[in-house]
């Protein structure tokens, strides 16, 4: 294989996706199974878990679906053993598991709030450290947290999303910090505005995204494949000296006013 194309090879590697039973989860998962990996797809609901695996297969794509609750951190460490020591070594985590719920901040649940927190910030430092711990006595290891746009800008109605979001990248550094020195590559991927089943509702006002398509310079929303060359690229070798950083894929929003 030639030698530059052999860094991004990640054949043989274990990577667990939280949150992939659909949306960009499930797209990066497929995504790293085609770059070699094998992958263990994870959510709370069994049933989608099946489904996606089941879409997988029809691919010809081998995947393993473990449930549990990436909120709890009983379940997380139960999850995470069983995974080790059935499948084998956890090579590459991808912290995807995320939510959000929208109303303006004065009118804000303390519930939904938590939600939110429990979901986007408390489950990327649960996951994370229980994977990390096991990492680390192998002395190598790749986290992919997923950010967001709203880690640097904000939007209407979003503002404990927006703020959910900064934590995963402030996160993300500190993770980096204490882990690289141990052997650990942690970094990040923030996601644009893409078509998912979560935001079917905006693709369909034609208000908002003729609106977000004139705000971005590559004038269209996101295809959830066009995040897989940035996971492969922090998943392999040819990031091995890449640490503390957030790698946006957004079409262009961060770097225009």
């Amino acid at each position: 294989m030639n030698p530059i194309l052999q860094q991004f090879d990640i054949t043989g590697r274990i990577a667990l996706i939280t949150g992939s039973s659909g949306g960009i989860g499930f797209a990066l998962a497929r995504g790293l199974a085609q770059a070699g990996a094998t992958v263990v797809l994870n959510g709370r609901d069994t049933d989608k878990l099946s489904h996606a695996a089941m879409l997988l297969e029809r691919e010809g794509i081998h995947a393993h679906a473990v449930a549990f609750d990436v909120t709890d951190a009983a379940a997380v460490e139960a999850g995470i053993a069983r995974i080790e020591a059935d499948i084998g070594a956890i090579d590459i985590l991808v912290n995807n598991a995320g939510m959000t719920r929208r109303a303006r901040l004065d009118e804000f649940k303390d519930e939904d709030w938590h939600a939110i927190m429990r979901t986007n910030i408390d489950s990327v430092f649960m996951v994370g450290r229980t994977v990390a711990r096991r990492m680390i006595t192998r002395k190598t290891g790749k986290i992919i947290n997923i950010a967001s746009v709203q880690s640097e800008l904000g939007r209407p109605g979003v503002a404990p999303y927006s703020a959910s979001k900064g934590a995963v990248k402030m996160l993300t550094k500190g993770m980096a910090i204490d882990w690289a020195p141990l052997g650990l590559n942690v970094n990040a991927i923030g996601p644009g505005y893409f078509k998912t089943e979560l935001t079917e509702a905006l693709v369909k006002d034609e208000t908002f995204s003729a609106w977000l398509i004139n705000r971005t310079p590559a004038k269209r929303w996101g295809n959830v494949e066009d995040l897989v060359g940035a996971a492969v690229f922090l998943a392999s070798d040819a990031s091995r000296y890449v640490n503390g950083h957030v790698l946006y894929v957004d079409g262009g929003v961060t770097a225009s006013l």
